[in-house]
């Protein structure tokens, strides 16, 4: 049996199969506080100054709905893949969607983790949500590539938050190191 990965959003943007996900619909609802530095995440600068703006950088989410779908990509997974997106989408929980796909297989897609969706109400209440904007020109790029751009925009709820210009930066890993408790020896 294949396992599929739904992409609805930025993992739209790589080859996979075009599909539906029946029962819900897409927002922007999730997000990351820009002013935390988090061991093998990220933050944003803003492209013009260089400068760490105390934002929350929104992302799309997804939302139970009966009268509504999300198209998408379905992206045939390996375990190792799995594991490693797990780690990258950790806005997210992973949830079963099989059920609500015409696909043959396990369907997964990642929904937003409440934390995450409380960081985007926070920032929307204090004016502070914003939206990357190369994150949108990626979504929408590959949505556009398999020509569901028009789909895209019908099925995600119209309000955004403003775009803003910035550029990603990954933090590295935090390494442990081991200090010799004496050096002499």
């Amino acid at each position: 049996m294949t396992t599929y990965v739904l992409g609805f959003g930025s993992l739209a943007a790589r080859d996979g199969i075009p599909c539906r996900l029946r029962g819900h619909r897409r927002a922007w609802g999730v997000a990351m506080d820009n002013r935390r530095t988090i061991p093998g995440y990220k933050f944003y600068v803003d492209a013009a100054t260089g400068e760490r703006p105390a934002v929350f950088v929104a992302y799309l989410d997804i939302a139970p709905d009966p009268d509504r779908h999300v198209n998408g990509v379905a992206l045939p997974m390996t375990g190792e893949a799995l594991a490693a997106l797990d780690d990258r989408e950790r806005s997210y929980e992973r949830i079963d969607v099989s059920a609500s796909t015409d696909l043959d297989g396990q369907v997964w897609a990642y929904r937003g983790r409440e934390s995450a969706r409380e960081r985007f109400a926070a920032g929307r209440r204090a004016g502070t949500a914003v939206v990357a904007r190369g994150y949108l020109e990626q979504v929408r790029a590959g949505f556009a590539a398999y020509g569901a751009l028009d789909e895209f925009d019908r099925t995600t709820d119209p309000w955004r938050p403003p775009l803003r210009d910035l550029r990603r930066i990954d933090v590295p890993r935090a390494t442990t190191h081991v200090v010799d408790p004496d050096p002499a020896a």
